[in-house]
């Protein structure tokens, strides 16, 4: 898609730009001649991501935590596209205060440093855990909040406080709660990953998957592409706004599994664990909103993105997995 007809951006920061989304939003802004400002604390990301463009933008070893550095950064920037968190649901259970550190003040550092630093628009990546097990599906940005784990409150404190600085400080926020985002690089070396970054190593591997509770949750799962494209159309939009970014569609982790099999060609029956605390039963989006506003529509089908995220793993197996 031609990015420039919505947007024109000279200079953006993105945190946690080394990432496994931030990443490849780098490289999409890169393409639109931004220059861009990465601020990544490389906790989780990896410079390898960055590689083919690192001659083309500034970055930052630092922590979103440190709110001088966020606002030294930031300055003359056209936006800033948050992405650093920390972004898992268990792990939020495991350590909700040093999550919570992370998720909700680091975020508050951004929106602080944009007010500062009179930035027109900024965009943050929120989630669709802030709906939890809601009755009436799919999601809709209307839907009942419903809070089942520390990161999803982090996340819907991010919202609030982006509302607050829009209404306060006149600052254009964009909250986009994600769906399930996969594709190439996202890294499945942590047993907190994402599924089918877990499921495509052990597929590689040959080995049995762990599948935590009955394998019947439903799931939306949204390729990483698509995630840049909203990105880059939510910080054109004209108002604050929050927006469901997901493929609109749904499929069970068991059925997940299955797919992946045909496409390795490697079948075994998965090893089902204890149902896991924080985690949802079932999970797809409406995303008629952000078509309607900001003319989002994924590109990539299920099928699709599932094969060129496989492909990837396995042209990149040995740094991968």
């Amino acid at each position: 898609m031609d990015y420039k007809n919505c947007i024109n951006l000279k200079k953006a920061m993105v945190t946690g730009g080394a990432g496994f989304i931030g990443s490849h939003l780098v490289h999409a802004l890169t393409d639109l001649d931004c220059h861009v400002v990465v601020i990544d604390n490389l906790s989780t990301g990896h410079m390898e991501n960055l590689s083919h463009i690192k001659k083309n933008i500034t970055f930052i070893k630092g922590n979103i935590c440190d709110k001088d550095l966020i606002l030294k950064e930031s300055k003359n920037c056209d936006a800033i596209f948050h992405q650093a968190a920390v972004v898992s649901v268990p792990l939020s259970v495991k350590d909700p205060v040093n999550s919570a550190m992370v998720n909700i003040m680091g975020t508050l550092n951004i929106l602080d440093a944009a007010r500062q630093n009179s930035i027109k628009s900024v965009v943050l990546a929120s989630s669709s855990a802030v709906y939890g097990n809601i009755k009436k599906l799919p999601a809709e940005e209307s839907s009942p909040i419903s809070l089942l784990s520390p990161y999803a409150v982090q996340k819907y404190t991010g919202e609030l406080n982006a509302k607050n600085f829009s209404d306060l400080f006149g600052i254009n926020t964009i909250c986009l709660r994600y769906f399930n985002v996969y594709g190439p690089r996202q890294d499945p070396g942590s047993p907190y990953s994402g599924v089918i970054s877990l499921f495509i190593k052990k597929a590689t591997e040959k080995k049995q998957p762990a599948i935590f509770g009955d394998g019947n949750q439903l799931r939306d799962f949204i390729f990483v592409k698509d995630v840049v494209k909203a990105n880059i159309l939510a910080a054109g939009s004209a108002k604050s706004n929050i927006f469901n970014i997901g493929l609109g569609n749904y499929i069970s982790i068991n059925k997940l599994w299955k797919e992946i099999s045909h496409i390795s060609k490697f079948y075994a029956d998965p090893e089902y664990k204890e149902e896991r605390a924080g985690d949802i039963k079932k999970s797809w989006s409406n995303i008629k909103k952000a078509g309607k506003q900001i003319n989002y529509i994924p590109d990539f089908s299920f099928n699709e993105g599932l094969k060129l995220t496989y492909n990837w793993y396995m042209e990149n197996k040995k740094s991968a997995l």
